[in-house]
C-alpha cells in the first residue's frame, strides 16, 4: 500500500542554452520509475475549476506543469499533502492508490501527464467513499 509520503517531486534533466532556451528530457528507464504507455495534457481549464478527483488502483503518473502552474493535492485516506507545480523541469510522481485533486490553475496552464498504463476505466476509483474502502 502506498502513502502520500511515497509520492515526490522528481527533478528532470534540464539543458540550458543562453540563446536557444531550455530543454528537459524524460526517457523510459532513466528518470522515471515506470515505463510510459500513455501521455496526455490538460489545458484551457477555466478559472476556479478543478480536475482529477479520483485515484488509480494500479496506474502510476508523473504530473508536470509544462506551462503555467497549478496545485496537486494528494490523499491516502489518512494524510493529505499539496504540491504547487510551476516548473517544467519537475514532475510529481503519484503512486497507485492515491487520491488526487488538481486546482488553482493559472491562466494558460498546461498539465502534462505521463502514465504507466493505457486508459482502463476499471482502474479508476471515482467516488471518494469507494476510495476509502479500497484503502482498507
Amino acid at each position: 500500500m502506498n502513502f502520500v509520503s511515497d509520492c515526490k517531486v522528481i527533478e528532470l534533466d534540464k539543458h540550458h542554452s543562453d540563446r536557444k532556451g531550455n530543454l528537459s528530457v524524460v526517457e523510459n528507464g532513466q528518470q522515471l520509475p515506470f515505463p510510459v504507455k500513455r501521455a496526455y495534457w490538460l489545458y484551457d481549464v477555466p478559472g476556479g475549476e478543478s480536475r482529477g478527483a479520483h485515484a488509480h488502483k494500479e496506474l502510476e503518473q508523473l504530473i508536470i506543469a509544462a506551462s503555467g502552474s497549478f496545485r496537486v493535492t494528494l490523499d491516502d485516506g489518512t494524510q493529505k499533502r499539496s504540491f504547487y507545480l510551476n516548473r517544467p523541469y519537475q514532475g510529481l510522481h503519484v503512486k497507485p492508490g492515491i487520491w488526487r485533486d488538481l486546482d488553482d490553475f493559472s491562466s494558460g496552464a498546461v498539465c502534462l501527464v505521463l502514465a504507466s498504463e493505457v486508459y482502463q476505466a476499471e482502474d479508476y476509483i471515482r467516488e471518494y467513499e469507494e476510495f476509502l474502502r479500497f484503502r482498507k
